[in-house]
């Protein structure tokens, strides 16, 4: 029988996939990354605020390096775990420091807390396939360069390089978060 939007699993079924998301948070703040991958058959995660996609090993281990040099110290705190047909739903902020460049942003120096939702989206076999983040990314930029001491000429040069690093970091969206449609069941 094919599993339906509606059809929740049973309470092991859902301890299960919340202790595997749990295990996946622990280890992303250890930076115990084959422990992390261990947990998707295949590594994919989408950022939704930035319609990118990284997907398989070499691309998620990519990902986690750029985020981790940008926030060696990056944790969480989480508000909430909820549980769908087909998903476990974290709400949690996001804590760092900014010490390192983050794409071509260089390093502020500055503190954020974001909050997050992810979905830890599991297929009809119990494999986790994929992590579906959203943020704001604004909140995220302002915490970052409101860091920067203004009076302070150098911060004015490093507001400079900033702004001309998100400028260059602008990039077409992966197209497969572009292409969606309305599932057959909730067509008119």
């Amino acid at each position: 029988m094919t599993r339906t939007r509606f059809d929740i699993p049973s309470r092991d079924v859902l301890e299960a996939r919340q202790k595997l998301v749990l295990d996946h948070f622990h280890d992303e703040v250890d930076h115990a990354w084959d422990d992390v991958l261990s947990t998707f058959p295949h590594p994919h995660y989408e950022l939704i605020p930035t319609l990118t996609v990284h997907d398989g090993d070499a691309e998620v281990r990519t990902y986690y390096h750029s985020t981790r040099v940008a926030f060696p110290d990056q944790d969480h705190e989480i508000i909430e775990v909820r549980h769908s047909a087909d998903a476990v739903i974290v709400e949690f902020w996001l804590i760092g420091t900014h010490r390192g460049p983050l794409g071509a942003i260089p390093p502020t120096g500055g503190r954020f807390r974001v909050r997050m939702t992810a979905y830890f989206v599991f297929d009809e076999n119990e494999n986790l396939i994929c992590e579906r983040i959203y943020f704001d990314t604004l909140t995220m930029l302002k915490q970052l360069i409101g860091a920067l001491n203004f009076k302070d000429p150098r911060s004015l040069f490093k507001l400079v390089k900033a702004l001309r690093g998100l400028a260059s970091m602008t990039r077409a969206p992966d197209p497969r978060l572009l292409s969606t449609s309305v599932p057959a069941d909730l067509q008119h």
